[in-house]
């Protein structure tokens, strides 16, 4: 028989904890995000995973937010954040700090999740667009490059949360789980 772990058995860091333990290497930016609940369940999803930080770029909300915290549950004040008010002004700042950026996006010529490795020695950001028009052109033409999620239905998108998730498990998978 299995038995739920209690969640004090589970020994979480404490958010002061979080802030002092070494982080995966990878900035998550958000482009025009309009849901606060994609927004607060990507935090959720980087707090989990020790992301090093959001960047909330264009009209997406900022915390303190109810309807972030709702399913953030709290990763919002784990999380390092910063907005920026596009997400090119982001890109480019990632860039210029010497991170390798990568829309997630649907182009010609992209990465499938599936063959990309991340390199160890390199520090990433990963761009989400909004729900509806995904990465703006303009930060896609700014971008390293793209990676792309297959997807085997009828449907040419997920959410953006759902992708967030994937993406991040990724990295986290080859740069800090393999160790």
């Amino acid at each position: 028989m299995m038995r739920k772990i209690r969640t004090i058995e589970m020994k979480r860091l404490t958010i002061e904890e979080y802030h002092e333990a070494e982080k995966l290497p990878l900035i998550v930016v958000l482009d025009d995000v309009r849901s606060m609940y994609n927004i607060g369940s990507v935090f959720r999803t980087c707090d989990a995973f020790r992301v090093e930080a959001v960047y909330l770029c264009g009209i997406c909300q900022t915390p303190p937010s109810t309807e972030i915290h709702k399913t953030a549950l709290g990763a919002e004040e784990s999380v390092r954040w910063q907005y920026f008010d596009t997400a090119l002004e982001a890109v480019e700042a990632l860039k210029k700090d010497g991170c390798e950026v990568l829309s997630v996006e649907q182009v010609e010529h992209s990465t499938k999740l599936q063959t990309f490795v991340p390199q160890r020695d390199k520090k990433y950001a990963v761009v989400f667009g909004n729900e509806v028009k995904g990465v703006h052109q303009e930060v896609v033409d700014a971008c390293n490059g793209c990676l792309e999620i297959p997807q085997l239905g009828t449907k040419h998108s997920m959410n953006v949360s759902v992708t967030a998730g994937i993406i991040i498990y990724k990295f986290a998978e080859e740069l800090i789980l393999k160790e």
